[in-house]
């Protein structure tokens, strides 16, 4: 069964660090994308990074120099280091799976979320 379960998430003041890990199996993690999304409350699921199979990382503007986004393959593992915490960071963070666009069939899988929670 093909799953990803996300890991790492907490209370921490503002200023602080975090990170968060994603656990993947079932899947060939080798060639996903694989992308942390959060969402806040009243809010719209949003990106916040994204590592392609050949290590290419990008970040919006709001948690770019901020976060970051790495994959360890032989582990099947993708973190998200953050630090300079803020609370406009406060959210449920998921990690989410994307087979390539070239696959005939397409797939993805997303994790059940981990709460971080940035606050005095």
């Amino acid at each position: 069964q093909p799953q990803v379960v996300e890991s790492g998430g907490g209370l921490v003041q503002p200023g602080g660090s975090l990170r968060l890990s994603c656990a993947a199996s079932g899947i060939l993690f080798s060639a996903y994308t694989m992308h942390w999304y959060r969402q806040a409350p009243g809010n719209q699921r949003e990106l916040v990074a994204s590592i392609t199979r050949d290590g290419t990382t990008n970040y919006p503007d709001s948690v770019k120099g901020r976060f970051f986004i790495s994959r360890d393959n032989a582990k099947k593992m993708v973190s998200l280091q953050m630090i300079t915490l803020k609370p406009e960071d406060t959210a449920v963070y998921y990690c989410n799976a994307k087979s390539p666009p070239a696959w005939p069939v397409s797939s993805e899988y997303w994790g059940q979320g981990t709460q971080v929670t940035v606050s005095s």
